[in-house]
């Protein structure tokens, strides 16, 4: 299947601590892709290489066929959208100004900008008349829909989410995993979401990427890790999610 973004023998290490052990995988074009696993397994670390906030140690990692590095990593990151987690808003701006960062630092002309806004509010169920509010007038799932109408605005052929609804209460947690699903399925962009939470994980994405002490234990839809589990440590992690029903 054709893949955007390639690693191949990709690996990450802070100090005398591995991060991501030398990895090669492919993010399936027009596909959602979880990473998923326990705290500290390179989930993140991974997302961040993706998008060149973190240069490997050895290995590459391809878009589109070129190589990524800091030399056109800018250029690549306009064709990326970066959720972080908790939204990362600029609390100085308001919902507006946050969506539009990008746009008119690229110096895109006014009517170009509302008219994307637009579509995206309506995409992602923000009501336009909260577009002046600030970050600290708006609730956590309206933040966050903030932070998605910015990574989506320069219409990015790549999504990348790192734990975008972890600090989100469970009732507006569910409903941005239910938009956030119909999102994928109306862009069809090649979408990467790093989660702790296998119950979204499934919910959500088309393959499991499920990672332990930063490897690849194994990879498949949520019914494969659960039917054919690779290891013990795949049974242990599903078994810890109890209330997981996939």
């Amino acid at each position: 299947m054709d893949s955007l973004l390639r690693l191949r023998g990709v690996s990450k290490s802070f100090g005398g601590t591995v991060a991501l052990e030398p990895t090669d995988l492919d993010f399936p074009t027009g596909l959602t892709t979880a990473l998923i696993g326990p705290s500290g397994c390179g989930k993140s670390t991974l997302l961040r290489l993706l998008v060149a906030l973190l240069a490997p140690d050895e290995g590459r990692i391809t878009f589109d066929d070129e190589e990524v590095n800091l030399t056109n990593a800018q250029k690549l990151r306009r064709r990326i959208g970066y959720v972080i987690q908790e939204g990362g808003l600029f609390p100085h701006l308001t919902a507006r100004a946050n969506a539009l960062l990008m746009s008119r630092h690229l110096r895109r002309s006014p009517n170009e900008m509302e008219n994307r806004l637009q579509e995206l509010c309506a995409l992602s169920q923000f009501p336009e008349n909260a577009l002046d509010r600030y970050p600290a007038e708006l609730s956590g799932g309206q933040r966050q829909r903030v932070s998605l109408m910015r990574a989506l605005m320069l219409s990015p052929e790549v999504l990348l989410l790192d734990e975008p609804l972890g600090a989100l209460d469970p009732l507006v947690r569910s409903a941005l995993q239910r938009d956030l699903k119909e999102i994928f399925r109306r862009l069809k962009q090649t979408t990467i979401l790093v989660t702790h939470d296998m119950g979204e994980a499934a919910f959500l994405a088309d393959e499991i990427v499920l990672m332990n002490k930063g490897r690849i234990v194994q990879r498949g839809t949520a019914a494969d890790l659960r039917d054919h589990p690779a290891s013990d440590f795949v049974t242990e992690f599903i078994n810890a999610q109890r209330s997981v029903a996939f």
